[in-house]
């Protein structure tokens, strides 16, 4: 599928995750309960808002000693390279001890934001918050912080990878806040955003009901009816 427009992008950022989630249901083109990161994950810094960029992913071990494969850091920069921006890069934990795994830090975000990524998304370890906050607008998503980066290899790009419950393909659009993480389906990317406004507009006339003087049940089940 093609990538969206810049306003596109744009008109999509400015909607908050949980809403695109909403929208999204309204397509039936997944299951409900597919297509979003479970709780573990966290974003960590939310004052920045929407995390919106195409997947570009890989595996990663910083637990096995001595380890050397891979292709290495190298790779992993040449693969994000080529794919136009905004980006996300996605890391994989395939150590023996992910909870202990640490994969990014200050350089690796510099270059990253350098080369196109706003953001990060991993199943493993981050570091230097103050340092990477710093950075401006370049976004975490763990489930914690590791004070060091142990062996880190790069092992596979552009591979299918699963984070928290997520299953993310190279190319993926990933949309994330402060409420969680989710892939937006290509086949209706383009029509998300008029969505949420849609449903913006419903979850308005809901709450217009429910904070009315005179509500009740009755007229909760009428509104149900017709909607």
């Amino acid at each position: 599928m093609p990538r969206l427009t810049p306003e596109q992008l744009a008109a999509l950022a400015a909607i908050d995750s949980p809403t695109v989630a909403n929208a999204i249901e309204r397509f039936r083109v997944r299951r409900r309960v597919d297509g979003y990161a479970d709780r573990d994950l966290r974003c960590v810094f939310p004052h920045l808002g929407t995390m919106l960029g195409y997947a570009v992913t890989c595996t990663a071990d910083s637990t096995t000693d001595g380890r050397a494969d891979g292709v290495g850091l190298l790779g992993l920069w040449a693969a994000l390279e080529a794919v136009p921006g905004p980006t996300v890069l996605v890391i994989k934990d395939i150590g023996p001890d992910p909870r202990r795994g640490c994969h990014m830090g200050e350089i690796m975000a510099t270059t990253a934001k350098t080369l196109g990524a706003i953001g990060c998304v991993s199943d493993g370890g981050l570091r230097d918050l103050r340092e990477v906050e710093a950075l401006g607008g370049f976004q975490y998503f763990c489930p914690g912080l590791v004070v060091s980066h142990g062996q880190p290899v790069i092992v596979d790009v552009g591979v299918p990878v699963e984070v928290h419950g997520l299953t993310i393909h190279p190319g993926d659009l990933l949309h994330g806040d402060v409420n969680g993480l989710l892939v937006v389906p290509d086949a209706i990317a383009g029509d998300v955003a008029a969505a949420c406004a849609e449903v913006r507009a419903e979850e308005r006339a809901l709450l217009d009901l429910i904070t009315a003087p005179g509500f009740t049940v009755e007229k909760l089940r009428a509104w149900r009816f017709t909607h």
